[in-house]
């Protein structure tokens, strides 16, 4: 599963720079898939849908930081616990119910995001 930051968020930015796939960003701020990954290029993404790693895409929040969901590995391959997690004073940085995956689906997309 992908972690999420719940409303709770005091928008301190501890979280962001501690995430190894730059899946986290302040509200109100455009993502790339290209960020703090190798991707590049015309990659594919939702099943198929084709994008630009570099284009901006919608903030997934507009007041607090976000993760983005797709790019979250739970720190998987990188470290024993979410950073974001770890380091966050709040305690909102969560699992997401939402988006229920296996270790071995994060170690999957860890790879496709951090091709070698």
């Amino acid at each position: 599963m992908a972690i999420m930051i719940t409303d709770e968020c005091i928008n301190c930015g501890a979280c962001e720079p501690e995430c190894p796939n730059n899946a986290i960003y302040e509200g109100g701020a455009n993502w790339r898939w290209a960020d703090g990954t190798t991707l590049k290029g015309t990659i594919d993404v939702d099943g198929g849908k084709q994008v630009d790693a570099t284009s901006p895409q919608t903030p997934v929040s507009d007041e607090y930081y976000y993760i983005v969901s797709d790019k979250c590995t739970e720190c998987v391959g990188f470290h024993e616990e979410p950073q974001c997690a770890a380091v966050c004073p709040v305690d909102c940085c969560v699992d997401d119910p939402d988006y229920r995956e296996t270790q071995e689906r994060l170690l999957q997309k860890k790879d496709w995001l951090h091709i070698a």
